[in-house]
């Protein structure tokens, strides 16, 4: 059982998993105990093949994630924090690793951290409260949970690095502007935007999915004539696979895929 994550199964076999950041009295600070609970949370999520597409969200009213726990770094030593750096690492790899597309569910603050989660899943929905923003070099560090790495790849060098440098936040419109942002629904309306987008996505193909996130992901930093490699790789994965018969056999009995996963 886990203190500070919760984990619900939604749609039909329940192939989306919410994964819920839930420390709501700390608006989701990231403390050493709920990076570990949510490194394990995650592993147990990517071991999981019934699992098609998770949403990670909130249950608190006012933030997503406000970032790292500084009333809990407010007394720690060097030691200290070297020691809960690879909880913290892991917490962050555990999202950014899972083998199926993934969807941040933002609403309120998302700073810090707490915008590294959001970054590191595949889509971002925000409703018109999302404030976002990696202000660590304004508390003396340095985004530390992919920021550096995932917002570049996001919006380039030159926008990551005025975001970075300056440590300032952006409303909801600035971040769709920037593309910070994928979806922008109503007040109120990331979480249930969020599971309809991971419903529609967990009624494809599970090994179609997998293998073009795979390609996706592997393609980042590599030339067109590798890229395209990966991605005939990742084809004849899933071309070849009873997922791809399943999907040729619906289409023309007009009916819908009773898929195999496999």
């Amino acid at each position: 059982m886990s203190e500070y994550i919760a984990v619900r199964r939604h749609g039909d076999r329940s192939r989306v998993a919410e994964i819920v950041l839930d420390r709501p009295d700390a608006h989701n600070a990231l403390s050493t105990a709920m990076a570990r609970e949510l490194a394990v949370v995650a592993h147990e999520v990517a071991a999981d093949v019934a699992v098609r597409a998770v949403v990670l969200s909130s249950s608190s009213a006012k933030a997503f994630c406000v970032g790292a726990d500084l009333k809990e770094r407010n007394g720690f030593s060097d030691a200290d924090l070297l020691a809960q750096r690879p909880h913290f690492r892991a917490a962050f790899g555990g999202v950014l690793d899972l083998p199926v597309p993934t969807i941040a569910a933002v609403h309120g603050f998302a700073l810090g951290g707490g915008f590294e989660f959001a970054l590191s899943c595949d889509l971002i929905v925000c409703d018109e409260t999302a404030v976002l923003g990696l202000p660590e070099v304004t508390v003396g560090v340095i985004p530390g949970g992919g920021g550096t790495q995932l917002l570049s790849r996001r919006v380039g060098s030159a926008r990551a690095a005025d975001l970075i440098f300056t440590g300032r936040r952006v409303d909801i419109d600035e971040a769709q502007r920037l593309g910070l942002v994928d979806r922008r629904v109503a007040v109120g309306d990331d979480r249930e935007a969020a599971l309809e987008l991971a419903t529609t996505i967990a009624a494809n193909s599970p090994v179609g999915v997998r293998n073009a996130k795979l390609a996706l992901r592997l393609g980042l930093d590599v030339d067109l004539a590798g890229g395209l490699e990966i991605e005939d790789a990742a084809w004849r994965a899933t071309a070849f696979s009873p997922d791809r018969a399943e999907g040729v056999a619906a289409f023309n009995e007009k009916r819908r895929p009773d898929w195999p996963g496999r």
